[in-house]
């Protein structure tokens, strides 16, 4: 048994975070032009742009620690704009640090504002104006999960880079960095699993293995879709299977593993549903009608319906399609 207190003692996340630029697993056009940003000491300003856990972060802080080095607390500042996203703070925090003159002459400081794509649109634009003023002197990195939220006077002044979904090879080559690491082991169904609820994260790995590896050195499957509160793709499939077969109540009983064993909110069901809907055996016109239907009740729970009603009414929908066909 992996000892508790001695995995509370650093949170995986930042223990396996690569410091440098070769460390970082993927992006490899991305690294190589960051790279050649380094050795020349010159840069522009950029967006990285991707979904969360693919290593926008990490790759601002290695190109970071490569440049400064020891005196990366002096040239680099990182601000999680979802937490600070209003104006005050591009005037206040952003602006007092863009405007201190670099400890040497040459040096160019850097302010990295993850999850830029918050930042509300005066902020943005309060932004822009910082952006220009203090150009000579520092460069900005916005990450965004969606780079057209940026606005666009901003995305003029910036190099886009977009960060690709991991391949499995690359989520396997990383898994086997914590493996080691940490002395535990995992079966090839649990590092199936966890490729699976993580969807190209590497952020929910590491949180998905440090929480099965509390539990037991020894990992599983199970353990891994317990942790996650994800349901296996099997289970998933037979559901909407009894439900388009016109079997309500089976479809039903499969539901209720999905929501009591996994303890699965309503979304969590539509959003596997979607993911599998892809992958089932069907004609093309059943698929779209299902992928539809989906959509649907995944709006209608956003939106403020009872999850439990909204679930059971698309398995019903589900099931007279079957029957008027």
């Amino acid at each position: 048994m992996v000892d508790f207190l001695e995995l509370l003692d650093q949170q995986w996340t930042e223990k396996y975070r690569p410091g440098r630029l070769d460390d970082i697993i993927g992006q490899s056009a991305i690294v190589d032009r960051l790279k050649a940003f380094v050795k020349e000491k010159s840069f522009p300003s950029m967006i990285f742009s991707g979904p969360a856990g693919i290593g926008k972060t990490t790759s601002a802080v290695a190109m970071a620690n490569e440049l400064y080095g020891d005196s990366i607390r002096q040239a680099f500042l990182e601000l999680n704009a979802s937490d600070q996203r209003g104006i005050d703070v591009i005037r206040t925090r952003v602006k007092d640090f863009a405007k201190t003159l670099p400890l040497s002459t040459g040096m160019i400081k850097i302010i990295f504002l993850d999850e830029a794509d918050a930042l509300t649109s005066e902020a943005q634009h309060a932004l822009r104006r910082t952006m220009e003023k203090y150009s000579s002197t520092t460069r900005f990195i916005l990450s965004a999960n969606y780079a057209s939220k940026i606005i666009e006077p901003i995305q003029s002044r910036c190099v886009v880079l977009r960060f690709r979904p991991l391949k499995e090879e690359e989520m396997r080559i990383y898994i086997e960095r914590i493996v080691k690491g940490e002395n535990i082991s995992i079966d090839e169904k649990g590092i199936e699993a966890l490729i699976y609820v993580s969807e190209g994260d590497l952020r929910k790995i590491t949180n998905t293995l440090h929480g099965a590896a509390i539990l037991n050195s020894k990992i599983t499957d199970k353990s891994i879709y317990d942790i996650a509160s994800k349901a296996r793709p099997n289970e998933v499939v037979a559901m909407l299977r009894y439900a388009l077969d016109g079997n309500f109540s089976r479809a039903r009983d499969e539901l209720n593993v999905l929501l009591l064993s996994y303890g699965m909110s309503g979304e969590d069901v539509l959003v596997q549903c979607h993911k599998e809907a892809l992958s089932l055996d069907v004609d093309d016109k059943l698929k779209l009608k299902l992928i539809s239907n989906i959509g649907d009740y995944n709006f209608r729970i956003v939106e403020g319906a009872n999850e439990r009603i909204q679930l059971e009414a698309m398995l019903a929908k589900l099931a007279l399609i079957d029957k008027a066909k």
